[in-house]
């Protein structure tokens, strides 16, 4: 089984598709379950995986349709075999969580770690962590100015705690409010954008759509954004690349958009 741990706040548990307390329960072909695609539970038993896949983890909020799923989907078409393929999804994102939240030590990153642990006991193998958080550090100059520094201390120790020191991060530099972006959205931007880490890879979600709030992704967006995911774990997984920041094209992103409309 190839293991993809997805954490970070709401974007990444998913809130395309929810209003208000509901959620529209509209799936786009690419959300669909298929057999070959897993979930570990909140009882860490894998099941087959279907949207919203954070609904037993961030269950303090209603989610909906996140990357997740169209991630997976996706990168089983490479697969030689898809029906006898195994892809298995660590749900661990929380909504409205700043980085300082997930640092070593806290409740949201021990829970991360032993759900990674637990899925990897089943056997299998990590291949990635996909991470989008950061709107949350939006919010004052002091989290803003020090997310950097905490996020390349995050990563080093989820691949010290997990013993992977080259584990694929694949972060996502986030998207809040439109362009020109408020100053603390563009220094948390510029954080991400600007990690220099080996294997640390970052998909660039300026110009996707928000819901009216300004804040989460359309369930459009998150198609746009799973295939984006994809693009640069296939990318990666074949080659070396040189440059992490992989920013689509608005050509690409525009053949996305037809996706699930």
């Amino acid at each position: 089984m190839d293991i993809f741990v997805l954490s970070g706040q709401s974007n990444m548990s998913g809130r395309g598709g929810v209003h208000g307390s509901h959620w529209d329960h509209f799936l786009p072909q690419e959300c669909k379950p298929h057999p070959s695609i897993l979930r570990l539970n909140s009882h860490l038993h894998w099941e087959q995986a279907h949207v919203p896949l954070h609904a037993d983890i961030d269950k303090h909020k209603v989610c909906g349709v996140g990357p997740g799923m169209i991630f997976a989907n996706t990168i089983l078409k490479h697969y030689k075999d898809p029906e006898k393929a195994r892809i298995g999804l660590v749900s661990c994102a929380i909504g409205g969580t700043a980085i300082k939240e997930w640092e070593k030590g806290s409740t949201l990153y021990k829970n991360m770690i032993s759900r990674t642990k637990a899925a990897l006991s089943h056997g299998g193998f990590l291949r990635a962590i996909l991470w989008y958080q950061g709107e949350s550090d939006t919010e004052s100059e002091k989290n803003a100015t020090s997310y950097k520094h905490n996020l390349e201390r995050l990563i080093h120790d989820i691949r010290s705690d997990l013993q992977h020191p080259d584990l694929l991060f694949i972060e996502v530099a986030i998207t809040v409010g439109d362009p020109p972006y408020s100053e603390f959205v563009q220094k948390v931007r510029e954080a991400q954008l600007g990690v220099s880490i080996p294997n640390v890879y970052c998909v660039d979600a300026k110009g996707l759509p928000h819901k009216e709030d300004k804040l989460h992704l359309t369930t459009e967006s998150q198609v746009q954004l799973g295939k984006m995911l994809a693009d640069v774990y296939e990318s990666h997984r074949i080659s070396d690349k040189s440059n992490p920041v992989a920013v689509l094209d608005e050509k690409k992103k525009a053949d996305f958009a037809q996706v699930g409309r």
